[in-house]
């Protein structure tokens, strides 16, 4: 027979409810600390997890920070590009996305909070080597660095050594709290193209983040800019057909001058006074009127002067080829811009994206059209890499400066390069003779550079005389200086 048991032989004890303890807080400032510790390879001694708003605070201010110090970079009143200023999101989206992949390598980084942890120290851990990345800017704009790094060579070796601090602080704090070893290996090369890429977007005009006042200088009105519009484009059009057709006609029995001028970078306005004063120069002293191309980069010439780009370059000197004698005229180019060590010359249009353009491709548009006599003159820095690409018998080449030198004159107050004022408007004012002019010009420019404190030597103009090109030169001299003076 069964016995019944009831349902209820008397109270039962209640455990009591025990609540998992509270992850541990770390205030804001010693979150900074932690992370500035980082910056030294060192390991963080935190192992608290922040909260959202200590991770929005701790991501926001070192931004924050490095936005001030840049603004150093300029003196007077300054504008924010707000749409430049987001440019770092991506960086940090990027970073943050890389990270939490790295640390969730066996799904732990979600459970012990090493993800929260790891962001709220990486920010802080690049700090002090972009702040003196930043500091190498200002001094370097400023004139404050020393000789060695003034120039590119120097300048980027400093840089480089500062991105490859970032990126051992970045590495090293992100193996503290990584668990696959393959995916912390891929790290390293995801994060050196994340930190190659805002270094490759800051060097663009677009990318600055602080603008100069131009309506807080009641003397200076605000800097026009091109707006890339349909109309810019068909106005580009008509402006380049009516240039070619409008290349005259040679004269019959004698060399004709033929001019190039090119000017492609548009963020200077040097740049537009100096090719307006050559092209004018050759029309007026070489009797080349009506023979001048002159292809600018500026936003106040978009529908009268062609866009300078490599591709209209190309074009330029095939239309001049087709007007011209090309065994026995000659072709005067004149470009002007910035340089750098690799001999390329700058250009900039912004929106509007142009290439540099190198001297191998302004030999190859020239040999392929056919063109014999050549003078070719380039004002920029380190110019001088110019002289042995271009170069043969038919041919006189002249530079600003030698092939590892900067030159002068190239800043936005300048009125026009050392270079150009000096061999152009001066002295191809008293003489026909290139030679004659370059002998001159060149004590001219040392004299000018030592009062203005040039700090990187004298940049050495370079001249190049072919020897088949050079009684072509002296007859034609001869012939310009028998002109009346109405015809010069």
């Amino acid at each position: 027979m069964s016995e019944d048991i009831s349902e209820d032989d008397g109270p039962v004890a209640e455990l009591p409810l025990t609540e998992p303890p509270a992850p541990p807080r770390a205030g804001i400032a010693q979150w900074i600390a932690e992370g500035l510790r980082s910056a030294l390879l060192l390991a963080p001694r935190i192992d608290a997890i922040p909260t959202p708003w200590q991770l929005l605070l701790l991501a926001l201010l070192p931004n924050l920070l490095v936005l001030g110090a840049e603004r150093l970079q300029i003196d007077g009143p300054v504008t924010l590009n707000w749409l430049a200023s987001l440019n770092a999101l991506w960086a940090i989206g990027a970073t943050l996305w890389l990270g939490w992949w790295v640390l969730a390598g066996r799904g732990s980084a979600h459970d012990d909070g090493r993800l929260p942890r790891w962001f709220a120290l990486v920010g802080w851990s690049s700090v002090p080597a972009t702040l003196l990345m930043v500091a190498l800017s200002v001094s370097y704009l400023r004139g404050w660095l020393p000789k060695p790094l003034t120039t590119p060579n120097g300048f980027w070796a400093l840089y480089g050594l500062l991105l490859a601090w970032v990126l051992a602080a970045l590495l090293r704090l992100t193996a503290r709290y990584a668990t696959s070893r393959v995916r912390l290996a891929l790290f390293l090369p995801g994060m050196a193209a994340i930190l190659a890429l805002g270094v490759w977007q800051s060097l663009g005009d677009a990318a600055r983040v602080w603008e100069p006042d131009r309506s807080a200088a009641t003397d200076e009105p605000p800097r026009p800019r091109l707006r890339l519009t349909q109309e810019a484009f068909e106005q580009q059009q008509a402006v380049w057909q009516r240039a070619v057709a409008g290349i005259g006609e040679r004269q019959a029995g004698q060399t004709n001058v033929y001019g190039l001028v090119f000017a492609p970078y548009a963020t200077e306005d040097v740049f537009l006074r100096e090719s307006r004063m050559v092209t004018q120069l050759l029309e007026e002293r070489f009797d080349a009127k009506g023979r001048v191309l002159h292809l600018m980069n500026h936003a106040t010439t978009t529908d009268t002067l062609p866009w300078a780009t490599p591709l209209n370059l190309q074009r330029a000197v095939a239309a001049l080829a087709q007007r011209m004698d090309r065994d026995n005229d000659l072709l005067v180019v004149y470009m002007t811009s910035h340089g750098a060590s690799d001999h390329k010359l700058a250009a900039s249009h912004w929106p509007l994206s142009v290439p540099g353009l190198t001297p191998e491709e302004l030999r190859k548009a020239l040999d392929e059209a056919g063109i014999r006599h050549r003078v070719v003159a380039i004002s920029a820095c380190y110019s001088g890499g110019w002289i042995e690409p271009m170069a043969n018998d038919d041919t006189l080449v002249m530079t600003a400066a030698d092939a590892t030198h900067t030159s002068y004159g190239c800043g936005r107050l300048s009125e026009l390069t050392f270079f150009g004022r000096a061999m152009f408007d001066e002295q191809l004012r008293k003489t026909h003779s290139f030679e004659a002019a370059f002998a001159a010009a060149v004590p001219l420019i040392r004299e000018r550079e030592i009062e203005a404190g040039k700090e990187d030597g004298f940049s050495n103009p370079q001249i190049r005389v072919g020897e088949k090109i050079r009684p072509l030169l002296e007859q034609l001299s001869q012939r310009l200086d028998a002109l009346p003076p109405s015809a010069k």
